[in-house]
């Protein structure tokens, strides 16, 4: 008959087992990294809540996901 404590005990050696490699550190500039996936996947959201074509521009513009030079990437990626 077991007990809760070795049922417990199970389960974190389990846990411990698929747990896999600590990941590294992450600085603060991978904090703020965003992916070019990321940023249309927001562009798409934005678009589908905006209410005309200005508002999307503004909100577009607002949260940096286009730039006004189009020869750089939008202020969220840099």
């Amino acid at each position: 008959m077991s007990g809760i404590g070795s049922v417990r005990r199970e389960t974190n050696e389990d846990r411990a087992a698929s747990a896999g490699p600590i990941p590294s550190p992450r600085t603060a500039a991978d904090a703020y990294r965003v992916s070019d996936d990321q940023v249309q996947r927001a562009r798409l959201v934005v678009a589908r809540n905006s209410s005309d074509s200005e508002d999307l521009r503004r909100l577009l513009d607002m949260l940096g996901l286009i730039s006004s030079n189009p020869g750089q990437p939008p202020p969220v990626s840099r």
